[in-house]
């Protein structure tokens, strides 16, 4: 198995195996390893002990670069890159799919229900059986005949010009010249081309990229007794060319209404055209809401950032967009405009009378006086047509031109907020497709509902539907079933099918993804998941379970890289990656079916076994004394309430999944204390008042993002001790005779820096259909530095060999520089000895990141009135490093700052000072406070979930 320390345990009775031999990615130590296929595997570990460089950087890295190489040498230039994974021979391993850790789109359409298609089978129920009803009446559509459309026209419009239009071509790209050419010899003389009738002539076409609406203009005539006949024939002409839809366009005003074949309404003769999923997409232009194009929601231009302060004149400054007096055009003109109306911009502007403020702002060409004004608002042109365009439409016409740079938007956008849309009320489609309806049931209402009250609501729709609609709906409403209950299955009960999917956390996306997966039923596969506990309660572990084990039961490989103790004790087998992290690690310590690892005396074994453990403190914190009271607390699913935060204590916000935690603590508190510490702009979700603010001088957010995004980032330029370093560097004697100042020794700099790798200390050599390959720098071998630079050395080191020290090396070395000395020591403190100063930030995993950042806190000097905040700390953190996390944040609080942690890790719940624990479940069951207090107090709760753990763990390790 594994070369080096290692206490083996042999499979038995596996015939079928992937088997990885010489595995040397990153940190392992040239490790083989046989994985039973077909079953459920548990990879574990301390963090940064390679357990990910083996699952993903290894065996699905190989998956993938062996499908990359199923493709012609002609196709692979054309695709990306895979590197071949540095190790020897992988065998027996089959199709690979990676269910990785990270967030779903970040595109603000993209929502629960379209990543996982739900929504998509929702579209095509409504179009296929969806019953429409009229906006104006709320009665239901009828289809009219031919008859009964002549009928409406007379008795609407008589004497009035009209045109008749047959629509052809609905909002598509081409040239159409073959269209236009064709209706021209059939005897049509003109049409109307996107709102623009002209006449039809030899040649004729549009644009081919854009976007067009031609309507054929049938006919032109007055709606008289005499002309009936010949409307009438117009009529079916009409309906015919346009497939049973027609346009009928008043010549005097431009009014354009729409008849249909299909669905029309008796009482007012409004129409809808016939549905297709197409009608109720928001990402359609045929479902979209006009107004807001499908996203629910719209920027504004608030009057509140435009006159932030009142008492302050125009020439002040009291226009902020406009600023203070000064030569610039626009300024002059408001100069000039202001005498013509006799606006003096010399007194403040609370005193200024409305209708001249009104003109300043809105211009002497739009009669809106309104102080917030829609960006979408047809009522201020995207052009400046009057003499005096107004600051308002001037913001909306740069927010909304083509031509306005990023930058400039993003300067308007300051002024801007973004607000439900009032058109169709957040609900992203147009008001006719909202008026379609299964079961009196619109697909926005079925959107808003969380999946458990969805599938509550689809389960014996049959009897409520008639039975044409049965037929029609059976496959459909079997693929909704299905897809839905899968998601339920991953403990997703709690999410709406309208939920942003930017909004969801990066174990939701997971196991979104999971249960689309097992939805997909493919069989030969091997899964390879990171951490898809993530953001589940302890309660909802078993359904995670059941869900794995279903994968792995129609005929799966299912590799899981975890940390849960649950779903350790549930795989077929288990590795354990090790003994310690970084270059300390890179092993297989032990290897086999649960229980027997049991009996073992690894670092893992000993948390399962119970030999070790996180100890429960022997005393709980008082506190400083102060609270700070947040009330009637009524964001997204919070039922109005009124939490507490004693200040001075460690305090452990828990509940299911979906009971409102990140609402009341990312969305509500930390946007409050951001504002009040830092005077920010954001935004937090509803609530009544906050008490306690004078207590907190400094708000501290620690999630897991990466620490940088590009191999020049690091720990060492992160926590910022890296410029203490080269200017120490540049206080060398010899530094100082050669002029190098600090700058010299930053690899980002050219004066210093290798000038073949420009500092990166890698090349890339381009391989065309081949992966690109990174090798050293053949000038400077991966020093990143010139040699003049590398010249200066301190205590023997040069600046190169300082970066490839690891942390317990550096704080040996720099233990007579205090400044530096402090600031390494700390990433000492949290675990992370064995790290490099200079390691790549893409190469450290969150928990790690998560360390850097809370080292960097450590070091700073604080007032022990700091509030931190970390939303699940112990994401890809071992027992171990959770122990090692439990000191650091014990450590600030001892300080007399305050620390929160948003968490469903028993171990952290159990050492916390102070619990709030939220639910009874997710959703629209949750958002209520089920106890605040103490673990202790907590484990008499009836009422709550986390009770039930927190009292076995308490009876478990009894202090």
């Amino acid at each position: 198995m594994a070369k080096g320390k290692k206490e083996n345990l042999e499979l038995s009775g596996v015939e079928e195996t992937i088997e990885v031999f010489g595995a040397r990615e990153h940190n392992l130590k040239n490790i083989d390893i046989s994985i039973p296929k077909n079953k459920l595997v548990v990879i574990t570990g301390i963090s940064g002990s390679g357990k990910s460089s083996l699952a993903f950087d290894t065996i699905y890295a190989e998956g993938q670069r062996r499908y990359m190489e199923s493709f012609s040498a002609y196709a692979r230039q054309f695709m990306g890159d895979m590197e071949r994974p540095d190790v020897d021979k992988i065998t027996g391993l089959s199709p690979v799919i990676s269910i990785e850790q990270k967030t779903t789109n970040k595109n603000p359409r993209s929502t629960v229900g379209t990543v996982t298609e739900v929504y998509d089978f929702l579209r095509l129920l409504f179009a296929r059986i969806g019953e429409a009803y009229s906006y104006n009446t709320g009665k239901k559509m009828v289809k009219w005949s031919e008859d009964e459309i002549l009928d409406n026209i007379f008795l609407k419009f008589s004497t009035k010009k009209i045109s008749l239009l047959a629509p052809l071509v609905r909002g598509r790209k081409g040239h159409y010249r073959e269209l236009f050419e064709d209706v021209r010899k059939k005897g049509f003389l003109k049409v109307r081309i996107d709102g623009d009738i002209k006449d039809l002539v030899p040649k004729m076409q549009v644009d081919r990229y854009k976007i067009h609406d031609i309507e054929l203009v049938v006919d032109r005539l007055q709606v008289t007794p005499d002309q009936k006949v010949r409307l009438s024939q117009s009529l079916q002409k009409s309906l015919q060319l346009g497939n049973g839809l027609l346009f009928l366009l008043l010549n005097d005003s431009g009014e354009l209404v729409q008849y249909s074949r299909q669905l029309m309404c008796e009482d007012t003769g409004i129409s809808y055209e016939e549905p297709s999923p197409n009608t109720f997409s928001f990402n359609s232009p045929y479902g979209a809401c006009p107004i807001c194009k499908g996203l629910g929601n719209v920027y504004t231009i608030s009057i509140d950032e435009v006159l932030p302060d009142k008492s302050k004149s125009i020439n002040e400054g009291g226009i902020v967009p406009l600023g203070e007096e000064r030569d610039a055009s626009v300024f002059q003109q408001i100069v000039g405009f202001s005498k013509k109306h006799k606006i003096n911009l010399d007194i403040s502007i609370k005193d200024l009378p409305e209708a001249q403020l009104n003109l300043l702002l809105y211009g002497d060409g739009i009669a809106n006086t309104s102080f917030e004004v829609d960006v979408n608002d047809e009522t201020i042109p995207d052009t400046y047509t009057g003499n005096y365009e107004g600051i308002i439409p001037m913001l909306k016409r740069w927010f909304s031109s083509s031509y306005s740079t990023e930058a400039l938007r993003g300067w308007v956008e300051k002024f801007m907020q973004l607000k439900t849309c009032n058109a169709c009320n957040g609900k992203r489609l147009k008001k006719e497709s909202l008026w379609f309806k299964v079961d009196d049931k619109d697909i926005s209402e079925l959107s808003d509902l969380d999946l458990e009250k969805l599938l509550d609501w689809f389960s014996g729709i049959e009897s409520r539907l008639e039975k044409r609609q049965n037929v029609i709906a059976k496959d459909i409403l079997k693929e909704i079933r299905e897809r839905v209950q899968f998601l339920l299955n991953v403990g997703l009960n709690y999410l709406s099918l309208n939920r942003p999917s930017k909004s969801l956390s990066g174990g939701e996306s997971q196991r979104i993804r999971l249960a689309t997966q097992i939805g997909s039923q493919l069989q030969g596969i091997t899964y390879i998941l990171d951490e898809p506990s993530i953001g589940l309660h302890q309660r909802d572990n078993q359904r995670l379970i059941e869900a794995l084990k279903n994968l792995r039961n129609i005929g799966n490989s299912v590799l899981v890289v975890e940390h849960d103790k649950d779903i350790m004790m549930a795989a077929d087998y288990l590795i354990d990656i090790g003994p310690q992290a970084g270059k300390h690690g890179g092993e297989v310590v032990a290897s086999g079916i649960p229980k027997d690892l049991l009996k073992l005396d690894t670092v893992t074994s000993s948390y399962l076994n119970g030999k070790m453990q996180i100890r429960v403190p022997s005393e709980r914190r008082k506190g400083n004394g102060h609270t700070l009271h947040l009330n009637g607390a009524s964001g997204n699913n919070l039922k109005n309430i009124n939490a507490e935060f004693p200040l001075g204590k460690f305090i452990c916000v828990t509940g299911v999944s979906g009971s409102g935690k990140s609402t009341l603590i990312n969305e509500t508190l930390y946007p409050l204390l951001s504002v009040h510490a830092y005077k920010s702009k954001m935004t937090p979700l509803s609530y009544k008042n906050i008490k306690g603010l004078e207590y907190i001088d400094k708000v501290v957010e620690i999630d897991q993002s990466p620490i940088g995004r590009t191999p020049r980032s690091n720990p060492a330029t992160y926590c910022g001790f890296f410029t203490d370093i080269r200017t120490l560097f540049a206080s060398v004697p010899e530094a100082k005779i050669r002029g190098y100042k600090a700058g010299r020794f930053s690899f980002n700099v050219k004066s210093g820096r290798c000038d073949v790798c420009e500092g990166g200390g890698m090349r890339v050599i381009e391989m065309n259909f081949l992966p690109d390959v990174y090798v050293h720098c053949e000038k400077c071998n991966g020093r990143r530095y010139n040699r003049e630079t590398l010249e200066i050395r301190y205590k023997g080191k040069s600046i190169s060999d300082v970066l490839d020290m690891t942390v317990d090396e550096a704080v040996e070395f720099f233990q007579n520089v205090p400044y530096i000395y402090r600031k390494i020591k700390v990433l000492q403190e949290v675990g992370l000895g064995y790290i490099t100063l200079g390691q790549s930030a893409v190469t450290l995993s969150g928990g790690e990141a998560q360390r850097v950042k809370l080292s960097t806190e450590l070091s700073k000097r604080d007032t022990g009135k700091t509030f931190y905040i970390l939303d699940e700390p112990t994401t890809g953190l071992h027992f171990q490093d959770i122990q090692h996390l439990v000191d650091v944040l014990n450590k600030l609080v001892d300080r007399g700052n305050t620390v929160l942690v948003i968490e469903h890790n028993i171990d952290i719940i159990k050492i916390a000072d102070y619990i709030i624990d939220l639910g009874p479940e997710g959703g629209q069951g949750g958002g209520r406070i089920l106890f605040e207090g103490t673990p202790e107090e907590l484990s008499k709760n009836k009422e709550s979930f986390t009770a039930v753990f927190i009292k076995e763990e308490l009876a478990k390790y009894k202090r």
